[in-house]
């Protein structure tokens, strides 16, 4: 508990004491954090509570990784302000199996004592039986008590729709927690600050129905200094799946991270030490430049491994302080013939595949506002015709626009 107190992923906890005196006297205890398959990757903004399940591996504990086959055909109402898609069977499935392999890349799984595992809540919750289980469990709900907790009162003030599928999620969450603790010995439940209801119902339902004590903490809602939330960007999430989000663009996004985020981030996104992160924290001015570079580099190592990470590294030194440009910037190949006739600037920077630009317009306005630039030279008209006489040394193209987004286009014959 110390240092995840130290690195500051203590947002509130349902009994402080109690929880310090069961791991002193166990040891060792088994707790869990659950993720809907909503999509098939997470990202940057659910990185926190992957980060607390390894702290707590590292020393000793069980985490428990539950995947939400039962709750995602639900839909948590937590921090939504409309209903949530409802999935098909098979999408679930997909991305059920999609999210087990980021869990891999963070967490230690395997047959020690404190190994991780994860399981399905579809399990259990696809077998229960609606009338007995309302006379069971729902029993022990308040409805008033229900109504005062975030998730649903922060719906309602707004006068949004709340459908009565979503009202039940607090209630199956719940029974998730009871089912832990009888199958896998589970005594911790973690989340986001916005699942704080869903957990302490957790607790509250285990007390009554099984009269066990069990426990819950939450994580603070993480935002950057500018007030935005974190993982969210003007070019949208950033994924932890490569396929949508590139290693070496996951790199960028923690090295432009504000100069009053730097520390925070490294505390709560790496698993360097806490003395060593204090002593980083020190450093002002251009130093902190260099801090940058050694959380993106700690922050990607984690998330696509050592290898994604120094070539991230090589390619970021290649583009921005030499001048030149690295393997992971963002490619595409254009035939010999289409560039010995040009190709208008305004379609290059606004191609898909290179990511620079959203949409033709946005690369229209790019060039209008002097951001657009062909080997470091601002492109002054969206016309102006990019050809093979563009090449430079290397025998590509350099793009960039502005000062944090390049990519390369190479010649096909």
């Amino acid at each position: 508990m110390q240092e995840i107190s130290e690195r500051g992923f203590i947002h509130q906890c349902t009994d402080p004491e109690g929880l310090d005196k069961l791991i002193v006297k166990n040891k060792s205890i088994s707790a869990y954090i659950g993720f809907d398959c909503t999509a098939s990757s997470l990202h940057v903004g659910s990185l926190l509570p992957i980060m607390i399940l390894k702290i707590f591996q590292r020393h000793g504990h069980k985490p428990i990784i539950v995947l939400g086959g039962g709750t995602t055909k639900i839909g948590d109402p937590s921090g939504k302000d409309t209903v949530r898609k409802l999935l098909s069977d098979n999408e679930i499935k997909k991305n059920a199996s999609a999210l087990k392999k980021i869990f891999q890349r963070f967490l230690s799984f395997g047959k020690t004592k404190n190994g991780a595992i994860i399981v399905d809540n579809s399990i259990w919750l696809e077998k229960l039986k609606y009338i007995p289980f309302l006379r069971d469990f729902g029993r022990h709900f308040s409805v008033n008590r229900m109504l005062t907790f975030d998730s649903i009162k922060t719906r309602l003030d707004r006068e949004q729709p709340l459908s009565f599928l979503e009202f039940n999620y607090m209630i199956l969450q719940s029974y998730d927690f009871l089912q832990l603790a009888k199958k896998y010995s589970c005594s911790l439940q973690m989340g986001g600050s916005d699942q704080w209801g869903n957990i302490v119902s957790g607790v509250e339902l285990s007390r009554r129905a099984s009269g066990k004590t069990l426990y819950g903490l939450t994580s603070p809602l993480i935002t950057t200094s500018k007030g935005t939330k974190m993982g969210k960007t003007e070019e949208g999430a950033i994924w932890l799946d490569d396929k949508l989000t590139s290693a070496y663009e996951y790199w960028q996004f923690w090295r432009n991270s504000h100069d009053d985020d730097v520390n925070t981030f490294l505390k709560l996104f790496t698993d360097l030490p806490v003395e060593k992160i204090s002593s980083l924290g020190k450093l002002k001015g251009s130093e902190i430049d260099e801090t940058k570079k050694i959380l993106a580099f700690e922050a990607t190592r984690l998330c696509h491994g050592k290898k994604n990470a120094e070539e991230a590294l090589k390619t970021a030194k290649n583009t921005f302080e030499k001048g030149g440009s690295g393997s992971m910037l963002p490619t595409e190949s254009v035939a010999q013939k289409q560039l010995e006739k040009g190709i208008p600037a305004f379609q290059l920077f606004g191609s898909q595949d290179l990511n620079l630009c959203q949409s033709m317009g946005e690369s229209r306005r790019l060039i209008r506002g002097k951001g657009a630039k062909i080997n470091g030279n601002i492109v002054t008209d969206e016309m102006q015709m990019i050809t093979i006489d563009d090449l430079d040394s290397d025998g590509v193209i350099k793009l960039s626009a502005g000062k944090k987004r390049h990519a390369i286009i190479k010649v096909k014959k």
